[in-house]
């Protein structure tokens, strides 16, 4: 059973609890806020795809919590924010319960910033913050702690999911939570380079047609940043975080920090650059050396 809703939030409709699997304690009034439900306690179609989603990235997180939660106050970064629907899930569910726990939502549009901040006041939900920055400058921001205990990157555009690794590889981060999305850089280089590698090897057909080099592309890129995170200690699981019918973007990326740095991965890494065509990234993306990797 939940607890009496807050005022202003109508009990949700019969039903309506078994169909979203609302846990007890949870604020309807943070899924009104997040039009979840209605102003009259139904559901929000439009957003039934986005809160399944949701929901089951955070039964998947929360393991990972749970296994944090000893010890000092948990600390989580959340890399393209957008309207932070992870973030606040995450701290209804979760982080309200724990002293001293902190949620940092970190976005670009300043709008959605604002909104969110907004909404974290309005909720109570005092230690949530949120950041109009850029993944790549976060690593320095003053604002946030020198270590972050776990980070979050739910369809971070681009190379922000990269930005998003090296963040948590900066913070020495115990976890990460990966959802990738619209991996175009590495379809650049491979475009880029695409008569040289014909004349070279005959795998550049595998990229030879401009939709084969951007689904190439992506697929290339997930499997570099699994190495690059075994490369640095993490041990690592891909798996499908909800059903296609949901997501095209759909791998989910889970990484916990053993120490173990596997050598092996970064020779493979390396090798893989190479063979792709892709050693402009080497030094950059994942500061390998130009020569291989002994």
């Amino acid at each position: 059973m939940t607890k009496p809703p807050k005022p202003g939030a109508s009990p949700p409709a019969p039903g309506v609890e078994a169909q979203l699997g609302l846990r007890p304690g949870q604020s309807l009034t943070l899924l009104q806020e997040l039009h979840i439900l209605t102003r009259e306690g139904k559901i929000n179609q439009d957003s039934r795809r986005k809160l399944k989603q949701v929901y089951h990235l955070y039964q998947l997180i929360e393991p990972l919590l749970k296994e944090e939660q000893g010890g000092e106050p948990l600390t989580l970064a959340d890399h393209g924010a957008g309207k932070s629907y992870l973030g606040f899930i995450l701290y209804d569910l979760f982080f309200k319960a724990q002293a001293g726990s902190h949620i940092y939502g970190i976005e670009t549009r300043p709008e959605l910033v604002a909104a969110s901040q907004a909404l974290a006041q309005k909720l109570g939900f005092e230690r949530m913050h949120f950041l109009n920055i850029t993944a790549a400058d976060a690593a320095q921001a003053t604002q946030l702690p020198p270590r972050i205990r776990i980070i979050t990157a739910l369809h971070a555009c681009d190379t922000a999911t990269d930005d998003a690794i090296a963040f948590g590889l900066a913070k020495q981060a115990q976890a990460m939570v990966i959802v990738p999305c619209c991996q175009a850089e590495v379809a650049g280089v491979l475009r880029g380079g695409k008569a040289l590698a014909l004349a070279r090897t005959p795998l550049a057909e595998l990229w030879r047609h401009p939709l084969h080099t951007r689904e190439l592309g992506s697929q290339i890129t997930n499997v570099l940043r699994c190495l690059h995170l075994e490369a640095q200690g993490y041990q690592v699981t891909v798996t499908e975080l909800v059903g296609w019918e949901h997501s095209l973007k759909n791998e989910l990326i889970m990484a916990r920090y053993t120490g173990q740095k596997k050598h092996s991965a970064a020779q493979r890494l390396h090798s893989l650059l190479q063979e792709f065509g892709l050693m402009s990234l080497a030094a950059s993306r994942f500061g390998l050396p130009v020569e291989p990797v002994v």
